[in-house]
């Protein structure tokens, strides 16, 4: 069963929330994070993305940048701009998008659990990613950012959040420069602390990782490292655990990932099309924007027109909980049939785009000549990265998007 914890975060005053709170540092790169933080020093991209105060072209890796995040984050300390609870506590954090808010229980989780299975992943880490964001923690000794969490709904937990929501006045209530809406609540009760904790261990199996794979590993590998350093710990110290809002899993909606692809490996778009047919029923939508309604249907802008392309029994196993996703008769029966786009880790022949985009985006970069086609995919279920998950099996990358993105900032868990 699940451990979360309380702990006595680091949070910013109310005054100052809505220019303290940022978006996760990898939905950006250092001139848009520069661009973000202009003329705000409250900015916490001060500390996840320091080589925006650091010389320009630095190597973002430089020790020089990790230096620069510490001496940030010690300023903000510093300055009170973030000051720490007196007692470990949670927290709710709620987001709101097109009308709909999720709510998430924001705790510590065990680094036990990472290491046992507890916490299930679907996406495969990079090392590099994760040594970078290790050493992010461990310079700061702290977990700056969260990790987005989900879990089997618990119908007492949901209870208990719309009892405080409804009769407590909401702590930070901002909407970001996006149109999304953050809300978050401190719980002072120490019998609802309790509480939570305790149904976490009775109701709550597994959590599965929904988004921030890099930043969940690297908490959990800095706190097995810990332990190394410190062998006669007795696994209550705060570096047994780590950062994370749990959201319930009927709460959550999945967006599309979508594809672009630079050429069509030398095919014409005649022969790609006679291609395509083989394996997906293929209709003509004309020009204006076409989106998937249904699993195994793609949408395609080829040559300033839209196609409904529908895969054929036989393309896809619908026992095989990886083979039946569309990333994956997407990858199987035209990327890597007809474009050679094998490997979509390490290809330099296509790119990603998030749905929060809108498939106008899909056909501004065909149109402007960057891209050659674009597929649109019907969205993944939570069901189905559950069952992957519990399975053991691995999704396709960037097969998830989730939105709103967690914003960074809203508290912080120090290891020590």
């Amino acid at each position: 069963m699940a451990i979360l914890k309380p702990f006595k975060g680091f949070r910013p005053k109310k005054d100052i929330v809505e220019k303290l709170a940022a978006l996760p540092y990898d939905v950006m790169n250092s001139q848009e994070a520069a661009a973000m933080a202009n003329d705000n020093p409250y900015s916490l991209l001060h500390i996840t993305r320091p080589e925006i105060d650091c010389p320009a072209e630095i190597d973002v890796h430089a020790q020089e940048v990790y230096d620069k995040a510490v001496e940030n984050y010690s300023n903000f300390k510093a300055n009170g701009w973030l000051v720490q609870e007196e007692k470990p506590k949670f927290y709710i954090y709620a987001q709101t998008m097109d009308g709909r808010t999720q709510y998430g229980i924001v705790g510590a989780a065990s680094v036990d659990d990472y290491l046992n299975g507890i916490i299930k992943k679907h996406e495969l880490t990079r090392p590099d990613k994760e040594e970078d964001r290790m050493i992010h923690v461990r310079i700061n000794n702290a977990n700056i950012e969260p990790v987005f969490f989900t879990y089997p709904a618990v119908a007492e937990i949901d209870q208990i959040v719309e009892n405080i929501v409804k009769n407590q006045e909401a702590t930070y209530d901002f909407v970001a420069e996006d149109g999304f809406g953050h809300h978050f609540w401190v719980i002072n009760e120490d019998t609802v602390n309790q509480r939570l904790e305790q149904l976490f261990k009775e109701k709550v199996p597994f959590t599965y990782v929904a988004d921030g794979h890099h930043r969940t590993a690297a908490a959990a590998l800095v706190g097995a490292e810990k332990r190394k350093a410190n062998p006669d710990y007795t696994g209550d110290e705060e570096f047994n655990f780590f950062l994370a809002v749990h959201f319930p899993d009927n709460q959550l909606k999945i967006i599309d990932y979508n594809r672009v692809v630079k050429d069509l490996n030398g095919l014409s778009s005649e022969q790609f099309l006679e291609k395509l047919a083989l394996d997906f029923n293929v209709v003509e939508k004309g020009t204006e924007i076409y989106k998937p309604n249904t699993l195994h249907e793609f949408s395609m802008y080829l040559d300033g027109k839209w196609f409904c392309l529908t895969a054929k029994k036989g393309t896809y196993d619908d026992n095989d909980p990886i083979g039946v996703l569309d990333v994956t008769i997407l990858s199987n029966q035209i990327l890597g049939k007809y474009l050679d786009v094998k490997d979509l880790r390490t290809s330099k022949r296509i790119d990603f785009v998030g749905g929060i985009r809108g498939l106008g985006a899909l056909k501004d970069r065909v149109d402007s000549g960057e891209m050659r086609v674009a597929f649109a995919l019907y969205a993944v279920s939570m069901q189905q990265l559950i069952d992957i998950a519990d399975s053991g099996n691995i999704m396709p990358p960037k097969t998830t998007w989730f939105e709103p993105k967690l914003r960074s900032g809203l508290v912080i868990h120090e290891l020590i």
